[in-house]
């Protein structure tokens, strides 16, 4: 468990921006958020009716205090729980969660609360978007990976036997509300998982955010006030390119370092658990820098000072590390030709030239990434 050994001490919530215009809204950082969200709610959105989409674990965690809360500022609320797992982020609870919010009369000047992690939050944010044609959401992320990364930017979506988040929508959140203390209670693998997005911000632009994690992590972990200091730090940084890029039509794409691979194996596993999320990330960040190598772009001892980041965090840093069957390089390749990224043929990686200088490469040939893949797969 990440756990602090002792109560860690308490500062005052952290906000960011994220700066769009007429719908910029705030991130809200600190620990006992949620002992609060009540009156945030009340305040940011007078009136509003709550549809609270969650799923059973986290229910039981985190469900009886939001109630609580919701009830203290007089908010009207529903609640809407599915299944655990990323079997959820699919057709058939789409529709199960849209017609919960029709069979509760939400209307338009309600909105969806998603509290969770990351399947949560695109499931609820994707029936957001479309029901009604689109409703306000709130986000209250419940892990790590969602505090940083999937809660921020209005990316919502399901996955389909063809790969992961090829159907959903842009849609942007009212505010977000990251409560630091619930990742207390979270699994050590989903933190680690977590972990991996926040070391992919000091990897695409912030070389000295990384030298600071290797010094830190620990105290992150462990849920001492550097924890809100590194999901500040990565929220601010994946605002920054949002707002740069709101649709991912240029700079966006950079946060997407490792999960062209990542993506592909999830896709092979088939979402089954044998494999998180951020476990793939890390895994694809690894094969990111590998191929950069590879093709001359960064030096091997980059690859090393990654691989040993993240190895010592507890993430996996090979692809032979994935639990159950191998998985082999031209199923990985038919996977990520089905990418979303993939543009008129062509797969879009996110390459690097060191830690922390990112770029965007459109002209990788297929036949030198299957043979690096088949490479790494045989190790």
């Amino acid at each position: 468990m990440s756990e602090a050994a002792t109560s860690p001490p308490r500062r005052p919530p952290t906000t960011v921006t994220v700066e769009l215009g007429a719908r910029s809204y705030d991130i809200v950082i600190g620990r006992d958020i949620i002992d609060t969200a009540g009156h945030q709610i009340a305040e940011r959105l007078p009136g509003a009716r709550m549809a609270i989409v969650t799923d059973q674990t986290v229910a039981e965690h985190h469900l009886r205090t939001l109630s609580q809360s919701l009830d203290f500022a007089g908010v009207e609320y529903v609640s809407i729980v599915v299944p655990p797992g990323e079997g959820s982020k699919s057709f058939a609870a789409l529709e199960t969660v849209i017609e919960a919010l029709l069979e509760a009369r939400i209307e338009r000047s309600d909105a969806v609360l998603a509290l969770g992690g990351g399947v949560v939050g695109d499931l609820a944010g994707f029936a957001a978007g479309t029901v009604l044609r689109g409703i306000r959401f709130v986000q209250v992320p419940t892990t790590l990976l969602a505090q940083v990364d999937s809660s921020i930017g209005g990316k919502t979506g399901i996955n389909t036997g063809h790969g992961k988040n090829l159907v959903g929508v842009f849609h942007q959140p009212s505010f977000v509300l990251a409560d630091s203390g619930v990742l207390d209670s979270l699994p050590e693998r989903e933190f680690n998982a977590g972990y991996a997005e926040v070391a992919k911000c000091g990897l695409i632009g912030a070389p000295d955010f990384f030298s600071w994690l290797e010094t830190n992590w620990r105290a992150v972990a462990a849920g001492w006030p550097e924890r809100e200091q590194a999901i500040a730090i990565a929220c601010r940084a994946k605002a920054a390119i949002v707002t740069a890029d709101e649709r991912e039509s240029g700079v966006r794409a950079l946060l997407n370092l490792g999960h062209t691979f990542g993506h592909a194996l999830e896709a092979a596993t088939g979402y089954s658990g044998r494999l998180l999320h951020g476990e793939g990330v890390s895994i694809g960040m690894v094969l990111a820098f590998g191929l950069s190598a590879k093709l001359g772009h960064c030096k091997p001892d980059d690859v090393k000072r990654v691989v040993a980041h993240l190895a010592d965090v507890g993430l996996p840093t090979r692809i032979a590390q994935i639990p159950g069957d191998r998985l082999d390089a031209e199923t990985l390749v038919n996977l990520m030709a089905q990418d979303k990224k993939v543009k008129r043929g062509k797969l879009t990686f996110i390459l690097v030239k060191g830690i922390g200088r990112a770029f965007i490469a459109n002209d990788v040939p297929a036949d030198t990434v299957k043979a690096f893949l088949a490479q790494q797969t045989a190790q």
